[in-house]
């Protein structure tokens, strides 16, 4: 069943859906966008990395950063009442860190002004699936998500784990997308 939700303009919700690779970031979002008659700010990175040939530069992950930004004003402004992200700057300062050692001093600035308010982690309890743009198998999967929650406790906005498989994981997440809601009127 999906929900309807009430339109109002003064206040979009802004829950980010984050975690490793191969957590169904992707499908949850667009199933949520879905339910709740919205839209989601898409993942850059994947649609920018098939477009090139060979390997990518930190000059592209900072281009990947600046352009989710931009997709996020797009999106907001066709937002109902909440907007969903799939994926955010958490998961590209980390992605800077691990492969380049550094990141750069604006993004940190970025996140804390970025007024997220609810973070979902999707858990690495489904399989992972290989792909070509996927670098981060077996226990990199734990090490990334211990990562993105250490960035989130950071931030101090609050967040829920996802976990379970197939339609379990979408009711996990409707009911605490329901209760944050719900709490938020």
């Amino acid at each position: 069943m999906e929900k309807e939700i009430n339109i109002n303009k003064e206040r979009i919700i802004k829950i980010v859906i984050t975690g490793p690779e191969s957590t169904g970031k992707t499908v949850l979002t667009e199933f949520l966008s879905r339910h709740y008659h919205t839209v989601f700010v898409p993942e850059y990175a994947r649609e920018y990395l098939e477009q090139r040939e060979g390997p990518y530069s930190y000059e592209d992950v900072e281009h990947i950063a600046l352009k989710q930004i931009e997709l996020e004003k797009m999106y907001l402004g066709k937002a109902t009442r909440v907007l969903f992200y799939d994926t955010w700057l958490i998961i590209t300062k980390t992605w800077f860190r691990i492969v380049f050692g550094k990141y750069p001093e604006w993004l940190d600035n970025k996140i804390r002004e970025s007024s997220v308010d609810l973070y979902l982690m999707c858990y690495y309890d489904i399989p992972w699936i290989a792909d070509p743009l996927r670098e981060n198998p077996g226990r990199m999967r734990k090490k990334l998500f211990n990562i993105y929650q250490d960035e989130i406790n950071k931030t101090a906005v609050p967040f829920e784990i996802i976990k379970g498989k197939g339609m379990i994981r979408f009711h996990n997440a409707l009911k605490i997308v329901d209760r944050f809601l719900k709490e938020d009127c």
